[in-house]
């Protein structure tokens, strides 16, 4: 008999799962029901208790919770995703009865974590959701509906554009490259490459059938990289972007094959923490023969103007929109951005598929693939080069860690 509660568990209690959280309140018969203590938690619980999202019990490791839920979502920070993927596969094979995990992106923050975490996951027979929000936005999944006909008359998309742009992280881990695992495109550039490919790929083909051929990508340090800019990260946050900088603007096209017509496409992706609007931007549009779509989250159906006068009186500004860098003036408000950004309906397929028994739309293995382009592109900008994705190439892309990563980012930055 089906459970009608499925019971979920979260290994990490900051901004990324909070925002998970509020996407749990729109969906049905989930709870939360245990939280991982480490900082944050406790108030995450507090909070999941008053919503009634569900019990957020505190314990103390994974493996304890991993005994007391049926799905475990890793949320923590990338440096820890590894750690946590062995010690619950670990619990699973004591007999622990978690069935699933989830683990928002990146899967690793190279390929030998992103493979370690498929294995990982494969050797303990749990079934994996791979997050990648924007590809299940309701916006991005409209349009390949309404576009369906014409695509089946006129033939698939040529050319599609990403873009996601902020002024920065909130926490200090992320701006440290050694343990994000780079800068904007490690940690943005995985969502723009992979809303980019999946929207080229036409929709009655699996996500994979267009074939990477190749990659090109530039990155670099334009406003963090400043000196002003990096006494302000280095007072906030602990990180000194003159010793162990990280790229804060990304570019670069990845080509890809149609293996039934030999057609080339092309996608575009853009990412950066310099973007100094109203706040988040995700922007993407496509082209197509005698159609096209474009769609910008900054297109908001609510505006606020505060002016200088009532700007003391001002709510915090990032409740209006993620990120957001002014509190006065016209902003965006977005009142439900869980929604909007698709967390909503990531979480609501990942549970209808674990209740079959099925992986995710995106499975641990999907990552594994978006991992590895953003690892070309990582390469394509440190050999200034186009990166050729023949046989030889994945293969030394399999243990190739950039430099960025590595914490010598200004060999390539500076």
């Amino acid at each position: 008999m089906e459970k009608r509660t499925l019971r979920v568990g979260f290994v990490g209690s900051g901004f990324i799962a909070q925002f998970h959280a509020q996407a749990m309140l729109q969906v049905r018969d989930v709870e939360l029901s245990g939280i991982v203590e480490s900082r944050g938690a406790r108030r995450l619980s507090g909070w999941a208790q008053d919503q009634g999202l569900g019990p957020a019990t505190l314990y103390k490791t994974v493996s304890e919770l991993a005994k007391n839920v049926d799905i475990v979502a890793i949320y923590s920070p990338n440096h820890t995703r590894l750690d946590v993927m062995d010690e619950l596969a670990l619990a699973r094979r004591s007999g622990a009865g978690v069935t699933g995990v989830i683990c928002d992106k990146p899967l690793g923050r190279n390929m030998r974590e992103a493979k370690a975490m498929v294995q990982a996951a494969k050797d303990a027979g749990l079934k994996t959701a791979y997050f990648e929000n924007q590809i299940h936005m309701k916006a991005v999944q409209s349009q390949r509906a309404q576009l369906a006909p014409q695509i089946r008359q006129m033939g698939p998309l040529s050319l599609v554009r990403s873009a996601e742009e902020h002024g920065g992280p909130h926490q200090a881990w992320f701006w440290d490259p050694t343990r994000q695992g780079g800068g904007v495109l490690s940690d943005m550039g995985c969502h723009s490459i992979a809303v980019a490919w999946y929207m080229l790929t036409p929709p009655t083909e699996k996500l994979t059938f267009l074939v990477p051929q190749s990659v090109t990508c530039d990155v670099g340090l334009l406003k963090w990289g400043r000196k002003s800019a990096r006494e302000a990260l280095l007072e906030k946050f602990g990180v000194d972007y003159s010793k162990t900088p990280a790229e804060d603007f990304a570019t670069g096209t990845i080509t890809f094959k149609n293996p039934d017509t030999n057609q080339l496409v092309k996608a575009q992706f853009t990412d950066s923490w310099m973007f100094e609007k109203q706040g988040l931007r995700i922007f993407m549009d496509g082209m197509g023969p005698g159609y096209a779509f474009e769609i910008n989250t900054l297109n908001s159906p609510l505006t606020l103007f505060v002016g200088d006068e009532a700007g003391g009186a001002v709510a915090n500004s990032d409740v209006a929109l993620e990120k957001a860098t002014a509190s006065r003036g016209l902003m965006n408000v977005h009142y439900n951005e869980a929604d909007l950004y698709g967390y909503v309906d990531e979480n609501l397929n990942a549970f209808q598929q674990f209740r079959r028994g099925q992986d995710g739309l995106l499975s641990f293995s999907y990552g594994l693939e978006v991992t590895r382009l953003v690892m070309a592109a990582y390469l394509s900008a440190e050999r200034r080069k186009t990166i050729d994705l023949t046989p030889d190439m994945l293969r030394e892309l399999d243990t190739y860690t950039p430099l960025i990563q590595q914490g010598k980012g200004a060999e390539v930055l500076l």
